[in-house]
Parts: structure tokens; C-alpha cells; sequence
């Protein structure tokens, strides 16, 4: 038997796909592109070493970001075969537990690794500048690698014990959130009077940010033993997590039974008399409305998030004082929650469709006196019944802080007037932001083989992509001045930002309106390249033989 077989299989497969090409070409671009504005911000009395020392940190900054957030591309792979019932074929086979982990591994993670090591021949560049030397450099793709592969173990580990695939999302960030957070917390409590020296000095080095702290020569010299030991500690938890889920596996592909309390869609947490009326009362309103929304936990989920994240701020406050509670504190929590919720508000936008289309329920939605309109309105109307409080909250917080921050800081009328603006301009961005994106999720939901990457496809359009034109925005434009860089940013991110909600927000209404019906009883056709569209040779859509009545 061939040693890994699924890995050989899914390599040959990787090989023939372009996206496994296009992608690495894109992380490059995206690297040079962001190394070209570091460059061109910095001051002009700033020499070529000091230039490439800033380009070098916020380039591996940013590549260890995307290091410890590439878990989120294992957390369903495994998950998904439960839930199609194909992991127990697998095991019909003389297959073992890890070889499906590692294929599933290799098979999910080849891109993610293939963007990272795309970025370090840009991270090279700073070495000719004389800013970085060579052990720095190599130390730091060290610990991007091993982040890398830390991330994806996490996520594999947390598919082997899920189903759902919201369910697995959510505890791989819980998990990567525990070592990013929740080990410096720790740190900080046991550090208190020094009662636990080892302990501590564990929470201290446990995480994959710690041999980042490490890498840089200065810091490397006198914490060299802390260095390789974070490393190695990164390291054995890798082995320790793939380790698991080869155990796991095997075992967990199984149906159980369900139970009479439990209910994914959390309806059974009422009582009959509660749910009676919850039932009635929207279903009055709107059918789909009460089918997408349901649920009484999803709506308490976002309050505890919530909740966390005030948490997290107050034990930043505690600890960083004033710095907190300044302009710049305020814009760091704005980008923060306001993220978060574009995020939340996507994945919810296009589950319900997704999820009805791929298991032919929607189909039969469209037998009913349903029409869909009414679908369209009532997927937001539970959008706007589960988020309309919590954006509330989060523009009323994001508000105390701005005017906290002000009085703080006395600022002159200039700087009160621009971060005035700013607050603007990222208010009319959420709300744009949040109509943009939803309605492209329900749109993608409807037209992608797999709806639980609709989230990710919306991201990389509506979140990824604007940044990218407003990086290279900055670098044409800055060249005329630089009397008003704030005024600048802001009108770039602006036109930026609200053209691309605009193209993609109306043109997904269009052809929600348009194609719905088209789409949601059509199988999946591979999408026709750009080549092959120049060239003419687009094959012809096949038609439903039948589609039921508006």
C-alpha cells in the first residue's frame, strides 16, 4: 500500500487546479504592494536601513496574522465528510486515522502554506536594504512556518470532534483566541506577587506570539533558551493536536442518537406554550422570516461575544490606562467590533439559503405561495430581528468612546474635526458594508458548489479587496501631497469603500431578483475561465425543465 495515499492524491489534484497557482501570485502582489506603501510613508530623513527594518516588521506582522488565522481552513474539512456520511467509507478501506487527517491536512492547507512562502521573498528584500540580517530572517519564516502549521492543526483538531460547520468555525477561533488572549491573561494573573514563577514563565512563552517578541536580534541575544523553547512548545502541540485527531477520527464518524433537548436550531429551548407563540406571531409576519431566524440561542450568542469583548477592553483599560480611553483607542475597538459584526452578519446572510438549496428544501420553499420576495424580505428581516440591538449598541459605545477620547486629549479643531469625520465615514461604512454583504452572501450561497465558503468568497470581495485598491490608491495619490493625509485616506476609503458596496450590493439584488429561481433549482456548473470566455467557448446553460410558478 502506497505510504499516505491521500496526500498523493490530493497533491496530484492540487497540481491541475489554477487557483493553486493564482492564489501564491496574488499573496506576493499583495506583499509587494503593502512593502511599497511602508516604503513610501516613511519619512524622507529616514535612512534605507530604518526603511527596511519598518518594512520587514509590518510585513511579518501581518504574515503572522494570516499564519495563525489559516486554521479556518481545516475547520470543516473532516466535519463536512461526517455530515455527507463518506469519512466511514473511507474506514471501509485499510485506511488509518492518520492518513485521513494528514490528506485532509495537505488537501486544505496547500494554499494557505503556498501564500506564506510566496511572502518571503518580499520579507528578503529588507536584507539588501541592511535593515534585517540573515538570522533575524530566518528565524522570523521559522516561526511563520511553525504558526502556520499550528493554526491548521488547531483547526484539524476541532474538525475531528465537530459536525456543524458554523459550530467548528466558532470553536477554532475560541481555540486560537485562548493562546492569542487568553494565555496573556493568565500570564498576567499568575505573575501577580510572583507565586508561580514556572507557571507563569509558561503562559509567557506558550504562545506562537512569543517567539515573534523573540526573533528580532536584539531581543534574540538575551532570550535566545526562551526562543527555541516557544518554538518547540509551538511545535509539540502541533504533533499533540494531529495527534488527537488521528485518534479521534476513527471514532466519531458514527450517527448518535439525537436527543429530545437538544435541536441545532435551538427551538427546544422553549416551552410548547412559548413556542406557540413565537411560531405564530412570525410566521404571520413573514414564513421565511421564521425559518431563518429561529433559534433563541444564536440571538444570545452575539450579547455574550459582546460581553467578552468589553471584558478583554477592561482589563486593557486596567492595564493600559489612558492610552485606552484616547482617539486611538477608540478607532482600535471601531475596527474591531465593526469587523466582527460584518463577519457575523455574512456567515448568518447565507447559511439558511445555502444550507436549503444544497439539501433541495429550497426547491420545495418554491412549490409554496412563498414568492421570492417574500424569501428575500424575510431572510432580512431575521437578520434585522437577530443584529438591529447589537449595532445599536456597538454605534452608542464606539460614540462614548469618541467623545471620551476628545476630552481626554484636548485636540485642536483640526484633529476634532477629522476624527469627527472618521467616525462618520466608519459609520455610513458599517451600514453600507452590512447591506453589501448580505446580500452578496445570499446571492454567492446560491451559485457556489459549497455554501460554507460563501463567507469566505464575500470577504475576500467585500473586505480584502477594497484594502487592496485603497493601498494602491494611496500610493498614486500620495505622490501630489501630503498637506492632508488624513483628508486623503479618508476620501479614498470612502470612494473606495461605497463604490464597491454599491457594484456589488445592487448588482446581488439585481440578480437575486432576477435569477433566484434559476438558480435555486440548478446544479452546480464548474465556473468558465476568463480565457475561455475571451476565446467564445462558454457552454450553453442548461435550463430546468420546469420551474414552479410566482
Amino acid at each position: 500500500m502506497t505510504f499516505l495515499p491521500i496526500v498523493e492524491r490530493e497533491l496530484r489534484l492540487a497540481s491541475r487546479r489554477r487557483f493553486t497557482y493564482f492564489s501564491r501570485t496574488i499573496a506576493a502582489l499583495i506583499a509587494i504592494g503593502l512593502g511599497m506603501f511602508v516604503y513610501n510613508d516613511s519619512p524622507g530623513s529616514t535612512g534605507p536601513e530604518q526603511q527596511g527594518r519598518n518594512i520587514f516588521q509590518t510585513l511579518s506582522w501581518l504574515a503572522f496574522i494570516y499564519a495563525f488565522c489559516a486554521g479556518t481552513a481545516t475547520a470543516d474539512c473532516i466535519s463536512e465528510e461526517k455530515r455527507e456520511g463518506t469519512l466511514g467509507l473511507l474506514f471501509l478501506t485499510d485506511l488509518k486515522g492518520y492518513d485521513v487527517v494528514i490528506g485532509k491536512l495537505f488537501a486544505t492547507s496547500l494554499n494557505r502554506f503556498y501564500g506564506l512562502v510566496s511572502i518571503f521573498p518580499v520579507l528578503a528584500i529588507p536584507l539588501l536594504m541592511g535593515g534585517v540580517t540573515q538570522g533575524e530572517f530566518w528565524r522570523t519564516a521559522l516561526v511563520l512556518a511553525n504558526t502556520c502549521l499550528f493554526s491548521l492543526c488547531a483547526g484539524m483538531f476541532v474538525s475531528s470532534i465537530s459536525k456543524y460547520p458554523r459550530k467548528a468555525m466558532s470553536a477554532t477561533l475560541v481555540l486560537l483566541g485562548i493562546f492569542a488572549f487568553g494565555f496573556p491573561l493568565f500570564q498576567g494573573w499568575t505573575s501577580r506577587g510572583n507565586a508561580w514563577p514556572r507557571l507563569n514563565h509558561f503562559f509567557e512563552i506558550g504562545t506562537p506570539d512569543s517567539a515573534m517578541v523573540y526573533a528580532p536580534d536584539i531581543v534574540y541575544k538575551t532570550s535566545k533558551d526562551d526562543f527555541w523553547l516557544s518554538v518547540a512548545i509551538t511545535q509539540g502541540t502541533c504533533w499533540l493536536m494531529l495527534a488527537l485527531a488521528s485518534f479521534i477520527v476513527p471514532r466519531s464518524w458514527q450517527d448518535k442518537a439525537a436527543s429530545s433537548r437538544k435541536n441545532s436550531l435551538g427551538v427546544n429551548d422553549l416551552n410548547g406554550a412559548e413556542r406557540h407563540a413565537v411560531r405564530t406571531q412570525q410566521l404571520d409576519s413573514n414564513a421565511f422570516s421564521w425559518l431563518a431566524g429561529r433559534g433563541r440561542f444564536k440571538h444570545a450568542l452575539i450579547w455574550l461575544v459582546l460581553i467578552g469583548y468589553a471584558g478583554l477592553w477592561l482589563w486593557g483599560a486596567a492595564a493600559g490606562g489612558r492610552d485606552w480611553t484616547s482617539v486611538y483607542g477608540f478607532f482600535l475597538t471601531a475596527v474591531v467590533l465593526n469587523t466582527t459584526l460584518k463577519i457575523w452578519v455574512t456567515s448568518e446572510a447565507g447559511y439558511r439559503l445555502g444550507q436549503d438549496r444544497k439539501s433541495g428544501a429550497l426547491e420545495l420553499l418554491l412549490s409554496t405561495t412563498l414568492t421570492v420576495p417574500d424569501i428575500l424580505r424575510g431572510q432580512m428581516l431575521a437578520l434585522r430581528r437577530q443584529f438591529l440591538w447589537p449595532v445599536i449598541t456597538i454605534l452608542v459605545t464606539e460614540g462614548l468612546l469618541l467623545l471620551a477620547g476628545i476630552q481626554q486629549e484636548s485636540p485642536g479643531a483640526d484633529e476634532t474635526v477629522g476624527s469627527v469625520c472618521y467616525a462618520i465615514g466608519i459609520t455610513v461604512m458599517l451600514f453600507a458594508d452590512l447591506y453589501a454583504m448580505s446580500a452578496m452572501a445570499m446571492w454567492v450561497s446560491l451559485t457556489t458548489k459549497n455554501p460554507n465558503r460563501t463567507t469566505g468568497i464575500v470577504l475576500r470581495w467585500m473586505l480584502l479587496f477594497p484594502w487592496v485598491l485603497i493601498i494602491i490608491s494611496l500610493l498614486i495619490f500620495s505622490q501630489v501631497g501630503r498637506s492632508e493625509e488624513w483628508l486623503l485616506f479618508l476620501v479614498i476609503y470612502m470612494v473606495v469603500g461605497l463604490g464597491v458596496d454599491l457594484k456589488m450590493g445592487f448588482e446581488s439584488w439585481g440578480k437575486l431578483h432576477d435569477e433566484f429561481r434559476t438558480r435555486a433549482v440548478q446544479r452546480y456548473t464548474p465556473p468558465v475561465s476568463i480565457w475561455s470566455r475571451l476565446r467564445g467557448d462558454v457552454p450553453e446553460t442548461v435550463e430546468p425543465a420546469s420551474l414552479p410558478p410566482e
